[in-house]
């Protein structure tokens, strides 16, 4: 199994790999793409997963990321970020979220270098931006995330942990007066008819 994923290493963007494979294969595999953040590599349930990103999916990613930092600094609220970064709990899951936020408990991982997902808590906001059909907000229960934004087909869906379960929500819980839905939106599109600094710009000056 081994030999045949590394072969995908030069996969095409937008191409999704998905093979049988144990947590000893995904660790191998991980270690052999090194430092590199591309193919994009998820474990779940006794399979592997690899992604090669579209640039669209970053740039999408990258703007949403955006909107979160002009919020939350209008709010004058302290945080924290990371990108790229990959959630591991052993023999369990890996997955590798397009962005992550700590908000409420920033504090808990306070100049740390690495994250040990086995002490630490879960970040409070996870961003995805799937173009691929890779991504499942699924993947987070493991991970007990509160809240998850996904960007699929330019439309913002955001996922609230409520009884074990993911649940749509039409609000989020860290910007419940905002409607995301039109921000996102409205970002978005001047991101692509323009760039991404109007985009951010635009927010500031309207939101």
């Amino acid at each position: 199994m081994t030999d045949t994923v590394l072969n995908q290493m030069g996969l095409m963007p937008g191409c999704v790999v998905k093979h049988p494979g144990s947590w000893q294969d995904y660790e191998s595999l991980a270690q052999q793409r090194g430092d590199h953040s591309i193919p994009r590599i998820k474990y779940r349930n006794g399979e592997i997963l690899l992604m090669a990103p579209l640039p669209e999916h970053g740039k999408s990613a990258s703007v949403i990321a955006n909107i979160v930092e002009a919020l939350l600094d209008r709010q004058e609220r302290d945080y924290d970020s990371f990108t790229p970064i990959t959630m591991k709990l052993p023999e369990q899951g890996g997955i590798e979220p397009d962005y992550c936020f700590y908000i409420n408990r920033w504090e808990s991982v306070q100049g740390m270098r690495r994250i040990d997902w086995q002490q630490q808590p879960p970040p409070d906001l996870v961003i995805e931006v799937d173009v691929t059909s890779y991504s499942e907000v699924s993947d987070y229960l493991l991970y007990q995330v509160p809240e998850v934004w996904l960007l699929k087909s330019d439309e913002l869906q955001i996922y609230q942990l409520k009884g074990g379960l993911y649940v749509v929500s039409q609000a989020s819980q860290y910007f419940p007066d905002i409607d995301l839905h039109r921000v996102v939106r409205e970002c978005l599109s001047i991101a692509y008819s323009r760039n991404a600094s109007a985009a951010i710009r635009h927010l500031r000056a309207n939101f």
